[in-house]
């Protein structure tokens, strides 16, 4: 039944309930699926302006 079959339940040879999977399986992700669609900025990981009165430097 999970991989998409039917099944029909019947009460004297008619049929009174279907059970079907209601949501599809989600695709497996792939690597690189996501290449050129990310980007980060060369100073990502500078101090922020608000925080240095508490670094060390």
């Amino acid at each position: 039944m999970l991989d998409g079959d039917e099944v029909v339940i019947t009460q004297d040879n008619q049929p009174i309930l279907k059970i079907v999977r209601v949501n599809q399986p989600k695709k497996r992700r792939q690597s690189g699926s996501a290449k050129g669609q990310i980007w980060m900025s060369d100073d990502f990981d500078a101090p922020l302006e608000e925080f240095r009165d508490y670094s060390n430097n």
